[in-house]
């Protein structure tokens, strides 16, 4: 069970949660976009370790909390209404919203921008809770038409087959793929440039010939795309803020 800690470093006080493990064997310190700062250490280390410890990590956790705090301040979710704008393949495209006597809600992309038709009876509730549904659906059977298409590309490059593609909900992965050949892509990432999706899909098809995240798998990735490294880091930063 973790508690939560504060420490000092100049100006800045940070809070952090202490958890202790039977088995650990030295400290660790983590910092993520959802649970902040984090501190796993053995049940026996004194605080005065620990206070040294994060006293010298100080310039990297708050540089990590700055960059989180800014990613946070660009997710801010969407309440579906006329004039907001929603990015698909790296671009910003606007939504409106009409209101009329019908039963059920439509959405289409047309000259540029997202129009929605909705009931007039619905609520605001009801309204971001359905066009959310909707918006999941267009990227979800639109984006398969075009990473289909740069699935075939790369596949061809790398020269591997998978057996088949899948666009869906992936709570923790960007991608996978399956012992069977099967290529699992995160729909979310449809919200980002061309050249993050294709940096994914190179990632997941590089795992039909490295199973893991050795030497060898960066390699194969590097071989197809050079840049990869700057492409992993934009999504490792941006990679929050393709939500909505």
């Amino acid at each position: 069970m973790s508690e939560i800690h504060k420490f000092h470093y100049g100006n800045s006080t940070i809070d952090y949660s202490l958890t202790y493990g039977t088995k650990k064997k030295d400290i660790t310190v983590s910092v993520d976009w959802v649970n902040g700062v984090g501190v796993n250490a053995p049940d026996n280390i004194e605080q005065g370790v620990i206070d040294r410890i994060l006293h010298k990590k100080a310039p990297w956790i708050l540089k990590k909390l700055y960059e989180f705090n800014e990613i946070k301040q660009l997710s801010i979710p969407k309440e579906y209404l006329s004039g907001e704008k929603f990015p698909y393949l790296g671009r910003q495209y606007r939504l409106k919203v009409n209101v009329s006597n019908i039963r059920h809600a439509t959405l289409s992309f047309h000259q540029g921008r997202f129009i929605a038709e909705i009931p007039m009876n619905w609520d605001e509730s009801q309204r971001q809770q359905q066009l959310y549904e909707l918006f999941r659906h267009w990227y979800i059977t639109h984006g398969y038409i075009k990473i289909q298409e740069r699935l075939r590309f790369y596949s061809a490059k790398m020269e591997c087959s998978p057996s088949k593609l899948i666009v869906k909900d992936q709570q923790m992965r960007w991608g996978s793929c399956t012992k069977n050949g099967t290529i699992n892509i995160n729909w979310k990432i449809l919200m980002a440039p061309m050249a993050i999706v294709d940096y994914v899909i190179v990632h997941e098809l590089a795992h039909m010939k490295q199973p893991d995240h050795s030497p060898a798998f960066w390699a194969t990735v590097q071989s197809v795309l050079p840049d990869y490294e700057s492409r992993k880091e934009w999504l490792r930063v941006h990679g929050a803020t393709l939500t909505f």
